[in-house]
């Protein structure tokens, strides 16, 4: 069977889609299949052109056995309407089949949002194949526009972007979700229940250890590492730092923020005017040494700022990557569907609030170390039951059999 995955996310290791089609692509390769990941090469987090030469279009490339057709689209700095021209170039070249067109035609077309316009250009070239399609809902759009970015429901933006969500809930013949309170939502907008199924992030298990190494830090470590953007509340965990320098405490613990993004400077600048002992910033890393990073830490971050949207879930690479890499995690996200409490990985506290935040990162440290090696254990044995790629591969597989029959 051959696949395209569509999507408007370049890979990377902390990008959730890139990564995740690489990762289902490489099992689906093991099983028999062939895929193809169509993708753009300018990388948002960075927003910087990562794979194309200047006066280039498109690009195939192989990574690790995976093909990839990188599709150039306009650069841009920051959410402006130069952004929403990146995705509609992009959405544009795939429905133009621009770096496809020699490629062998597909059986199956999976394409992903949060981009619909990309979404909606995969239908496009399914209809033309005259072949399935799937469409794959990561973050639900438009309502994530609204609650998060604070646009009115009458946005222009907005209402084009709810008219292609249930135009493509109509149109596809399955909805894959990785959010696992969305079929209700899903439902109300008009989907097919029967035509729904929850395939949720995952963690590639064989990069991380069965047994991971003890640490040996000399202050207790909490890592965060993923996207620093204004969604993801590292503003709190600077104040919380605050607090806990106020108690004395800045030899005893130490926070490290792994990753990059828009608001990264802007946190530097901040934590060094404070003069914060307890916060440290590390670039990203490779996605060959995330395993070895994780393992230096004691305890995770997991942080959301609150927004409604929420209570459908969600579906982060990188908590299942802590989880993986068996140690606790401190879950600051305001949301009904909390693995970490189901799997007693760790602990839970209310979201945007650095003195909660302050009061998880003591109550972790002040844990004996075998406690904390216990709640790695539960985090790894949840994550291995339910987030594994493999078996993740394999459902997917189940459901593409089925589309195709």
């Amino acid at each position: 069977m051959r696949i395209w995955f569509i999507n408007h996310s370049s890979y990377a290791p902390s990008e959730s889609a890139g990564t995740r089609h690489y990762n289902l692509s490489r099992e689906l390769i093991r099983r028999g299949h062939e895929t193809t990941v169509i993708t753009t090469s300018f990388y948002h987090k960075t927003r910087k052109e990562t794979r194309l030469k200047p006066g280039e279009t498109w690009k195939k490339e192989i990574i690790d056995g995976v093909p990839f057709v990188w599709l150039g689209s306009p650069p841009y700095e920051r959410n402006s309407p130069k952004r929403l021209w990146n995705m509609l170039v992009f959405a544009w070249r795939v429905r133009r089949q621009v770096g496809l067109r020699h490629e062998p035609p597909p059986d199956v077309v999976i394409g992903s949002s949060p981009d619909a316009f990309a979404a909606w250009a995969a239908l496009h070239v399914a209809r033309r194949y005259d072949v399935p399609f799937l469409v794959e809902i990561r973050d639900l759009w438009p309502d994530t526009l609204v609650d998060l970015a604070g646009m009115s429901p009458w946005h222009p933006l907005v209402l084009v972007l709810g008219w292609l969500e249930k135009h493509l809930y109509r149109e596809a013949d399955r909805i894959l979700t990785v959010l696992p309170g969305s079929p209700e939502r899903m439902v109300q907008k008009g989907a097919d229940p029967d035509r729904i199924v929850w395939l949720p992030n995952g963690c590639d298990l064989t990069a991380a250890d069965v047994e991971p190494p003890t640490t040996k830090n000399d202050k207790f470590t909490l890592m965060y590492a993923g996207a620093h953007g204004f969604y993801n509340g590292l503003d709190i965990v600077l104040d919380a730092a605050e607090l806990l320098e106020h108690e004395g405490l800045e030899d005893q613990i130490h926070i490290r923020l792994v990753g990059d993004g828009p608001h990264k400077h802007e946190l530097q600048k901040t934590a060094s005017e404070r003069g914060s002992r307890i916060v440290s910033f590390q670039p990203p890393v490779p996605k060959s040494e995330v395993f070895l990073t994780l393992r230096q830490a004691d305890a995770f971050l997991m942080i959301l700022r609150h927004a409604p949207v929420f209570k459908w879930g969600i579906s982060p690479n990188k908590l299942f990557d802590y989880m993986a890499a068996g140690r606790p995690v401190l879950f600051a996200v305001d949301t009904p569907f909390n693995p970490i409490a189901e799997a007693g990985a760790g602990v839970s506290v209310t979201p945007d609030s650095a003195a909660a935040l302050a009061d998880g990162i003591k109550t972790l440290a002040n844990l004996a170390d075998s406690e904390r090696r216990a709640m790695g254990r539960r985090a790894r044995q949840y994550v291995e039951q339910h987030h594994s790629y493999r078996k993740l591969a394999e459902r997917l597989e189940t459901i593409l059999l089925e589309v195709t029959a």
